[in-house]
């Protein structure tokens, strides 16, 4: 994918976000590595209507905005960290959909067995302890926790899915949607999971054992 099409991508999967739910007008960011930059969805404008020209581009190393007339989100070295410490990302989506940004604020924890599907594209999650968004202290620790994660839920935040590309980032997020939801309904109307057996014999398929 070159730069070109990355911008693009950015654009058209934050309006399909914003389409799904998954955010507000003006919240969560998108970004796309190419080489040595990542493109990144800008600060402060509206996420339903962007366009490829609209999307920010910056040096992973170095931080460096390379298009200084747009702002960067806050979350720019969130995104950054994730790249320096994964050589096999290409893609991070950060939203704060409804349901799993409440279970993020609550002792409930999202039930990932409830179907298959969430049990093989969630299973490397993990919660990340409150940090205040923007900040240094939580592009750290998001950065710390992508090493071992795909999927990460920042507590009294939002969630952030990490992907091989654009597509599985935004899969895995809208899965953790997905599942949050069947969690508090399984709360209200009780609910079954998947067996240890039944988990096992979905992890061998994810590893390709």
């Amino acid at each position: 994918m070159d730069l070109f099409e990355a911008k693009r991508s950015v654009a058209l999967f934050m309006k399909r976000c914003y389409d799904r739910g998954l955010t507000t007008s003006t919240g969560g960011n998108i970004s796309i590595r190419v080489g040595g930059v990542m493109a990144i969805t800008p600060s402060s404008l509206d996420k339903s209507s962007l366009k490829s020209d609209d999307i920010a581009v910056v040096d992973i190393l170095s931080g460096e905005n390379l298009t200084p007339d747009k702002m960067l989100s806050i979350e720019s070295s969130m995104h950054r960290n994730i790249y320096l410490r994964r050589d096999d990302a290409n893609a991070v989506v950060h939203s704060h959909p409804t349901f799993s940004c409440y279970l993020s604020s609550s002792p409930v924890e999202i039930d990932r067995s409830l179907i298959a599907e969430s049990w093989y594209l969630l299973e490397r999650y993990a919660l990340v302890p409150y940090e205040r968004m923007g900040s240094t202290l939580l592009a750290d620790r998001v950065g710390d926790y992508s090493k071992d994660n795909d999927v990460l839920l920042l507590e009294h935040h939002g969630a952030v899915a990490i992907g091989e590309t654009i597509l599985s980032a935004f899969d895995r997020l809208e899965c953790l949607e997905q599942a949050a939801k069947m969690t508090v309904l399984g709360k209200a109307f009780g609910s079954k999971g998947l067996s240890d057996e039944e988990k096992a014999a979905i992890s061998a398929m994810r590893s390709g054992r």
